[in-house]
């Protein structure tokens, strides 16, 4: 292991990271609760631990619950270059679309080359996305919609009805993706998000 005094690479790596509670979500909706990318990130790594567990424990599963964690919590890092994009743009068209997948895999791999030329092997399961297994995508791109329907059901329950039409949405493509583990979970924890306090407490 090498003493500090040799260490002689500096990276603004984490300085970029940091940076990530500064962008906010949902740019096109008036919010009651803003939200930005750093705690969403935090919510999308525990849901997609908990979806990895809930796979291993009922469905035959045999995922690296920890891996898929981790991998959860980088899952929105390219957003400190690009922004986040609202979703009815980033889908408006095929071309839109094209497009930012392609600034979006530029930015994984200038994040990745900011790292110590050591660690980059270690990284690149969890920046870019092409390298992540499977598996690992799929749960946490259903943890992301379940964070954003979660989120949308907060923005709702304050009264905000520019969340109405997202909210429905993001139901469907949850029920479409037809994983158990998404089924138990959406059955099993979503229902008391949306539960006060006082009513938690009654539980």
């Amino acid at each position: 292991m090498a003493d500090t005094a040799e260490i002689s690479v500096s990276t603004p790596f984490y300085a970029y990271l940091s940076r990530l509670r500064w962008i906010k979500r949902w740019g096109l909706k008036r919010n009651a609760h803003e939200e930005n990318v750093m705690e969403h990130s935090w919510e999308v790594s525990v849901i997609a631990h908990t979806l990895a567990l809930i796979k291993n424990r009922y469905y035959g599963g045999n995922l690296d619950a920890n891996a898929v964690a981790t991998a959860a919590l980088y899952h929105d890092i390219t957003e400190v270059i690009t922004g986040d994009l609202p979703t009815p743009i980033k889908y408006h068209s095929e071309a839109i679309n094209v497009a930012y997948k392609q600034i979006e895999k530029q930015a994984e791999k200038e994040l990745l080359k900011l790292l110590p030329p050591e660690l980059q092997a270690d990284f690149e399961t969890l920046i870019l996305h092409d390298a992540m297994p499977e598996e690992h995508v799929r749960i946490i791109k259903a943890a992301d919609k379940i964070s954003a329907y979660l989120k949308c059901q907060a923005e709702m329950k304050a009264g905000n009805t520019e969340f109405e039409t997202a909210a429905q949405d993001l139901a469907e493509t949850i029920a479409g993706y037809r994983q158990p583990e998404v089924v138990f979970f959406m059955q099993a924890f979503a229902p008391s998000c949306g539960l006060t306090l006082d009513g938690l407490m009654k539980t």
